[in-house]
């Protein structure tokens, strides 16, 4: 039992741990803010466009009685599909896939750029050690010929 705890505190302690824990973390209340976004500043201007509509509203009444909001429905513990519900959902949802991308998209990029940036662009000379441009044919420091020997530094 104490070989199994001190293997669970080193896994739990490894870096990649607490940053898939601050990741989860970060990524709930990135969530919040997602929903917020759609359920307070998108939705609302949509839905006056298409003709006043609050999408949080919008169900399908399977229980046959009529229920005046959704609230009312529930209220009464009538069965409803809650489509507009789903819809806010799915707006949620690609944001957050856009964001993402974004993100993913930036990153790579990055990446691209320190690798681009970590390319060698000099070597050293076989014979005299000294550092010289990958381009090089000569080494203008012994004048040797190069004929591709040289190690990268």
């Amino acid at each position: 039992m104490k070989k199994l705890l001190l293997e669970f505190k080193e896994f739990a302690l490894r870096g990649n741990v607490l940053d898939m824990a601050i990741g989860i973390i970060i990524g709930a209340a990135f969530g919040k803010i997602v929903t917020s976004l759609v359920n307070d500043v998108l939705m609302p201007p949509i839905g006056l466009l298409i003709g006043r509509v609050n999408f949080q509203d919008l169900y399908v009444n399977m229980s046959g009685r009529q229920y005046p909001s959704l609230e009312a429905a529930r209220a009464a513990g009538a069965p409803t599909i809650n489509y507009g519900a789903f819809i806010n959902t799915v707006f949620d949802f690609i944001i957050a896939a856009i964001a993402v991308y974004l993100l993913v998209r930036v990153a790579n990029h990055i990446k691209r750029q320190v690798v681009r940036d970590a390319e060698p662009t000099h070597k050293k000379c076989p014979y005299c050690i000294s550092t010289i441009s990958l381009e090089a044919s000569r080494c203008p420091h012994c004048t040797s010929a190069l004929d591709g020997r040289a190690s990268t530094s």
